[in-house]
């Protein structure tokens, strides 16, 4: 024990060491000037990172990305990255993007919002580059952009590097780099606290996380791996972007947050004076965490083996209940969270046809399960109606851990006492029609949902599988403005949020909810199977998705007065991933093979209005009449009785 701490000593100091800092990067995540997420080590495979110290009002750093951003046009993309990191307080993101639009610059200029990186890096004016070697990680060059261009040929060719030149450029100012004030942060004051409001409920006996926070011993223990996971915003686990948006239960960290927990890492993790309050209060892990459920469903145990595939699985369990109840609440609680990778639950109506019944699909859907978004509680004054009698259904995806076991979860239901005012909907953005080429570092898939009625959004949950890097939701309103609503620029299969507005959102009639995701299906994504497949949709990890749930209310409904159409709410969703040129209609070209053959005499006639393409309107009058021909569930029964099927 006295050994380990001696190592772990070592390495609390190696970190905070500004020759060890200049010597080797270690690793991190930023936001670019276009919001999108640069990691460092995804260019582990290429000869050389270059790095740019920018700043906007540096003459000299401003000249120095014009000629390193013509050098990387004139590179191969597959050798060198090119970035400029800007570690200047006074830069908004908006001002780094107002400058590379001024510049014409391609490569990604990185905020540095913390100042962590550059501190990291020993950056210390603007105009100064680095150049790093992946297959080390070492920075073999500092120094001004005159020597950099030979530098980056000598790397490039393993050959001896010039000297660098003398860096004339902008100082960068540093406030919060303090060495000895760092020494004298707070754990029991300052980390603490912040581990008990952002950490530690995962990080408890029987919670998620990997380890508990049980006490400073154990904190520190961990500490290089704190600093680790906070610099590439792996922890915590929330990935929207901050400046899109505002979010019930954000838990992110600030800016002031992140630099007081690395700083503290840095600076050896001190334990300083007081009582250590991770060991006074030790969370304790409720087993329903909205209060004990008015109705608990045990869902079907499954056997999962050790290795290889499991398909979804789709049990049923029938309504206990003989009277209607109102949902508000429901919390889902995995039997074994090591294979149950999500949990989806809803109902099906007892006049539901076999068909649909085999389907997996719901009537009324109330929560997705996935580690981090256990419970959900919907809306105040709306609910989600069960009638008496059907089934509830769930959805079970599993991932063999290398062990046999059997997974008995559960389900909480919290039943309003009163009938609530308004119905609470949820829906999806969906494109199952997607392809992901082979060897494409960013591919992207698009959807959309048109609104006919004004609403009110309330939240949203965007979902991709190994290879979705990234996703955003867009509000196009009538008048053809665009909103960026929430972005999710580093996107994580591991944890599947729910990104639920402070306020609800407004929704004029005529919007569309537009999804988009990216897809990372190259070599160098780490979780890619297989980067020369063509990836198709499919229920599968190894398949991909465009999923983009959203919960809503229809301003002018109430449960006195139903509005909802779910036939045309299905059109609406049909035409959204139909629609790939995003002009408001389904042409003859963007139809499915089967719609072709059913139309292939009679199209001018479903199009009413002429303009070479099905609109929802006519989309929905097309489907009103295919499903006014097709045969009641007693009418098939009565059909198959009479065939002797």
């Amino acid at each position: 024990m006295k050994q380990f701490g001696i190592m772990l000593a070592t390495t609390l100091v190696a970190i905070n060491s500004p020759m060890a800092g200049a010597e080797r990067a270690d690793n991190f995540v930023l936001l670019d000037h276009r919001g999108e997420a640069q990691e460092l080590y995804y260019h582990q495979n290429k000869s050389a990172v270059v790095i740019l110290a920018q700043a906007n009002q540096c003459d000299a750093s401003s000249q120095a990305a014009t000629e390193l951003n013509a050098l990387a046009g004139s590179l191969p993309t597959e050798s060198v990255q090119f970035f400029a990191l800007n570690s200047t307080l006074r830069d908004s993101r908006a001002d780094l993007a107002a400058t590379a639009a001024e510049l014409a610059l391609s490569l990604p200029i990185l905020d540095d919002e913390t100042q962590l990186i550059g501190e990291a890096l020993n950056i210390q004016q603007a105009g100064e580059v680095l150049i790093l070697k992946p297959a080390t990680w070492e920075i073999v060059y500092r120094g001004s952009m005159e020597a950099a261009p030979a530098a980056i040929t000598a790397v490039l060719n393993d050959t001896p590097l010039p000297a660098a030149t003398a860096v004339d450029g902008c100082e960068i100012d540093y406030p919060h780099s303090n060495t000895d004030a760092h020494q004298q942060i707070s754990y029991t004051n300052d980390i603490a606290p912040l581990l008990q409001e952002k950490c530690v409920v995962c990080h408890t006996e029987g919670g998620i996380g990997p380890w508990a926070m049980t006490d400073y011993n154990m904190v520190r223990g961990f500490a290089p791996m704190i600093r680790e996971v906070v610099r590439t915003k792996r922890m915590p686990p929330w990935h929207a972007d901050p400046q899109v948006g505002a979010w019930k239960n954000d838990h992110s960290l600030s800016v002031a947050q992140t630099q007081t927990l690395v700083h503290w890492v840095e600076a050896g993790a001190p334990r300083g004076e007081g009582e250590d309050p991770l060991q006074q209060a030790q969370a304790t892990i409720a087993e329903w965490p909205l209060g004990q459920p008015d109705l608990i469903l045990d869902i079907p145990e499954h056997t999962i083996p050790a290795s290889g595939v499991v398909d979804y699985q789709f049990p049923t369990v029938k309504n206990p209940l003989d009277v209607g109840v109102w949902i508000r609440a429901a919390t889902v609680v995995p039997g074994d969270r090591e294979v149950v990778h999500h949990i989806l639950a809803g109902t099906i109506d007892a006049d539901a046809t076999q068909l649909r019944r085999d389907s997996g699909v719901f009537d009324n859907y109330l929560i997705g399960y996935a580690p981090g978004n256990e419970s959900h509680t919907f809306p105040e004054g709306t609910g989600v109606y069960i009638a008496p009698g059907g089934e509830y259904l769930f959805q079970l995806h599993y991932t063999p851990v290398g062990r046999e076991t059997v997974d008995r979860s559960r389900i909480g239901l919290y039943f309003h006492k009163e009938k609530p005012a308004n119905f609470y909907r949820q829906d999806v953005v969906i494109n199952p029609v997607i392809t992901i080429p082979a060897n494409e570092a960013r591919h992207a898939e698009v959807a959309y949902y048109e609104f006919d009625k004004p609403a009110l959004l309330h939240d949203l949950v965007p979902h991709a599988h190994y290879r979705g890097v990234a996703s955003k939701f867009e509000l196009v309103k009538p008048d053809g403005s665009k909103e960026l609503i929430l972005s999710v620029p580093n996107y994580d299969f591991n944890w599947q949020r729910t990104y639920e507005f402070l306020e609800p959102k407004r929704i004029e009639p005529g919007s569309r909810l537009i999804h988009t995701t990216y897809y990372d299906n190259s070599a160098d994504n780490p979780s890619n199977p297989n980067p020369a497949r063509e990836v198709p949709w499919g229920l599968q990890s190894w398949d991909e998705m465009l999923y983009g749930a959203f919960s809503y209310t229809y301003v002018d409904e109430s449960t006195e007065a139903p509005i909802h159409n779910k036939l045309l709410a299905r059109t609406t969703q049909f035409v959204g991933f139909l629609d790939q040129n995003l002009d408001g209609k389904v042409s003859w070209k963007e139809m499915p093979k089967r719609m072709k053959k059913q139309l292939v005499q009679g199209f001018s006639a479903v199009d009413a209005n002429g303009d070479g393409g099905l609109d929802i309107q006519e989309m929905y009058t097309l489907n009103q009449r295919q499903s006014e021909r097709r045969p009641t569930q007693q009418q098939q029964q009565q059909q198959d009785g009479a065939s002797g099927r």
